[in-house]
């Protein structure tokens, strides 16, 4: 599919685009299921990028409080209770530039003890070389998270400190290595529609697509360059959700970031378009997040099967 074909897409009638994505979806996954995770962040803040969204960025004054990389039994509480809460992979998140070699054993020590309770694996720890990579899979990882975040065109509008190649190199390195690669994007930062289909088109022409695709409403952080973006329209974003699911018809298309501003309908009609794994639990890595009891009374209403303990 080209550009043109994906506009064309968004251009569709809304409840014609929301028919189509959900055959699409219905033909690939189970209905009415919705996979759960949790996200930690294992270290938090000072980070080196400038990312103009990321309250974790030393380069703005977020009011955030840097920590260091917690400590393994912690962590593993933290594991512990998001899968007796219901989560099926538990995701850890490092403020990071890169994986550092150092730092390699330990994270490999940490992916297998989580995995060791039972729960699917998935980091995001920036950029990481090939045999980084490597040492992952052989640890065990299931998922490595790293976002293509915008469009090439509209991506040094919102990052200057890391190119757009550099996330496809790390990419490519979590795929070669046979790791399940999760990538996507946020929505709200001041792009065009074009943005956000060449986004999903980046995507989709990723070899293998991604296994799993988040796809974020941006939270709006004060002290950040972007801590007063206006707010994207709810339909552009459920459309957003519709094509993610055409053009990855495999993929988790996962309803990320910025839940907690959208009402249950918007929720509902995200699902019904083709998202079908959210994460759960109070933070997302520093962001706010709706509580476990509210996802799971979402989810019941909907009749949405998701296996939480309540």
């Amino acid at each position: 599919m080209n550009l043109e074909e994906v506009l064309k897409l968004f251009e569709l009638p809304f409840m014609d685009l929301l028919y189509k994505a959900h055959t699409v979806h219905l033909a690939n996954h189970e209905k009415n299921r919705v996979q759960i995770s949790t996200l930690c962040s294992i270290k938090t803040g000072a980070c080196p990028e400038d990312c103009k969204y990321c309250s974790q960025s030393a380069h703005y004054k977020s009011g955030l409080k840097k920590e260091p990389l917690m400590d393994l039994e912690k962590i593993l509480s933290e594991a512990k209770t998001a899968k007796e809460k219901g989560a099926e992979r538990f995701c850890m998140g490092a403020a990071w530039r890169s994986l550092h070699d150092k730092d390699v054993s330990t994270i490999c020590n940490l992916i297998k003890e989580v995995k060791d309770l039972g729960l699917e694996t998935c980091v995001t720890l920036g950029m990481v070389t090939q045999a980084q990579a490597v040492k992952l899979k052989e640890a065990g990882l299931d998922y490595y998270n790293h976002n293509l975040d915008t469009s090439r065109q509209y991506y040094p509008n919102v990052i200057t400190t890391r190119t757009y190649e550099e996330r496809l190199e790390t990419i490519g390195n979590i795929a070669n290595a046979g790791i399940n690669v999760c990538s996507g994007g946020i929505l709200g930062m001041g792009e065009a529609r074009q943005d956000r289909a060449m986004l999903l088109l980046e995507l989709s022409r990723l070899n293998p697509q991604p296994q799993s695709v988040p796809i974020n409403n941006l939270v709006k952080i004060k002290g950040t360059p972007l801590g007063n973006s206006e707010k994207l329209d709810t339909f552009e974003f459920v459309k957003t959700i519709a094509v993610a699911r055409i053009l990855m018809p495999k993929a988790s298309v996962r309803l990320s970031a910025g839940r907690l501003e959208m009402s249950e309908e918007m929720q509902a009609l995200c699902f019904f378009a083709g998202a079908n794994s959210i994460f759960y639990g109070e933070k997302l890595l520093t962001a706010a997040n709706p509580e476990e009891i509210e996802d799971s009374k979402l989810l019941a209403k909907l009749g949405i099967n998701q296996n939480i303990n309540t």
